[in-house]
């Protein structure tokens, strides 16, 4: 078994409030969920308006599965998110 975790760093320059950055984190997180079928929750900058750390875990049978799976994610985060920019994401397969 070969668990990988992704760390993804946003920036969201248009959220106002807690409850804007609220709505964008959730409408990321469930897309991704549906998407690739992966754990993903906010895990830090909870308190911060214009930033969000989200985490994300996959687990396969193969590493180069588990991180075409995490790259994935990060690609789709980055091209689909146009209310949130990626600012930098690390990749650690266990």
């Amino acid at each position: 078994m070969i668990v990988g975790t992704c760390t993804i760093y946003l920036s969201i320059p248009s959220a106002l409030s807690l409850k804007d950055k609220r709505r964008v984190v959730k409408s990321a997180i469930a897309r991704v969920r549906n998407r690739f079928n992966v754990s993903i929750a906010e895990v830090a900058d909870n308190d911060h308006w214009q930033s969000a750390t989200i985490g994300v875990a996959c687990v396969a049978n193969r590493r180069e599965r588990v991180h075409t799976v995490l790259a994935s994610v990060v690609d789709y985060v980055e091209r689909t998110r146009l209310d949130a920019h990626l600012v930098d994401y690390e990749i650690e397969i266990l």
